[in-house]
């Protein structure tokens, strides 16, 4: 039994994705810049995508621009963020992914901002009180926190921050690649300055994602070169990508609360079933379904003399998963996420991700197979 439980990192293309591109492949082959027919109608697909998604995030489309995935779209946020409107603090955490922490380190390191890191605790919750001390004493703040984190799947509440943010006059972007397709997110009430999504975290294609910018925040292209996505981002628009991006969304939307209500209960038995399977077992993050993303769940496990073969032992028992641990080992620097909650260094971590395609059936295997592993090497 092959059993597929990264659907963090990356989730298969749903098949009406697949439909939906091969059309465009087929049948679309012009360039969208192009003024004579063959490019028009590439335009005007490309334009009709960029509406289904604007009309699934409320939001208007001239505030959507296409990229090639989420870390693009975090950069673009947050160096021209800063950069344009004359930013010189910013605040995060020290959970966000990299491509939001080396992004701001690499600011801080050049001189352009102080970098702020908000306290969190051992469940991954960000320090709110902290957030608004720090926005109180000034100066105007760029504050950058996911909306769920991509390894503990713990939830931030962005609409508190988002108030906090617009309270004290603050730019405010969230890393929303996690929860997208998975959460509904209205953008205009949210009021928030930028939000970024990646195609292939909700079953559409690799190499494709979008940057929300709200119409009240002005900023430059990061990538020059042409006219393209209305003179912010310069380069050939990825068609086929763009089109399975927005058709991977819209099936999200028409089918999340049975999706959601499917996997949540999957997460909610393998926690039960690890718990009376596994001995001293613990989860890294909150796993309230309240404070949680429900497609998550990071385990702790006991057995520590094979902390660094868990993964391994999983891969050739057909178990696809991620993890790791706290601490470093050789040229492995660990995972900073589980450092900064105080994980124990000395266990194995293991993310198990979910998708509306696992069953619990293939949950029974991985207990069966974990169940092995902690008693043979017990």
């Amino acid at each position: 039994m092959q059993v597929y439980l990264d659907n963090a990192a990356t989730t298969a293309l749903d098949p009406e994705v697949i439909t939906a591109m091969v059309e465009i492949l087929e049948h679309n082959f012009g360039n969208p810049s192009s003024i004579h027919a063959h490019g028009r109608q590439v335009k005007t697909i490309i334009e009709k995508a960029r509406k289904t998604v604007a009309g699934l995030l409320n939001a208007a489309p001239a505030e959507i621009f296409f990229t090639s995935g989420g870390t693009e779209a975090d950069n673009m946020a947050i160096v021209r963020g800063i950069v344009d409107n004359g930013i010189t603090r910013a605040i995060t955490s020290p959970l966000e992914h990299h491509a939001v922490l080396h992004t701001l380190e690499e600011l801080e390191n050049n001189g352009t901002i102080e970098l702020s890191l908000l306290n969190v605790d051992d469940q991954g919750h960000v320090d709110l009180h902290q957030l608004e001390q720090l926005l109180e004493r000034g100066p105007r703040s760029f504050v950058s926190l996911m909306h769920a984190n991509n390894e503990i799947g713990t939830l931030t509440d962005i609409e508190y921050v988002s108030a906090l943010c617009k309270q004290y006059n603050a730019i405010f972007h969230s890393d929303t690649v996690q929860t997208m397709g998975h959460f509904v997110h209205d953008l205009n009430k949210l009021q928030i300055d930028f939000v970024t999504g990646a195609a292939h975290k909700f079953h559409g294609p690799k190499g494709v994602g979008f940057l929300y910018i709200s119409r009240h925040t002005k900023i430059k292209p990061l990538i020059y070169g042409g006219a393209q996505e209305r003179n912010m981002r310069g380069g050939t628009e990825n068609v086929y990508g763009i089109v399975g991006l927005a058709k991977a969304l819209e099936i999200c939307y028409a089918h999340m609360d049975e999706h959601r209500h499917h996997i949540q209960g999957l997460k909610n038995y393998m926690i039960a079933q690890l718990r009376e399977h596994v001995p001293d077992v613990r989860f890294n993050g909150d796993i309230d379904p309240e404070n949680s993303l429900y497609t998550v769940v990071n385990a702790s496990f006991p057995c520590t003399d094979i902390a660094d073969m868990m993964l391994f032992n999983l891969d050739i028992s057909g178990i696809s998963a991620s993890g790791g641990s706290a601490c470093s080992s050789g040229s492995d620097i660990g995972s900073h996420v589980l450092r900064s909650i105080g994980a124990d260094p000395k266990r194995p971590s293991v993310r198990f991700s979910f998708c509306k395609n696992n069953t619990k059936e293939e949950v029974d295997f991985v207990i069966r197979k974990l169940r092995q592993l902690c008693q043979e090497k017990a």
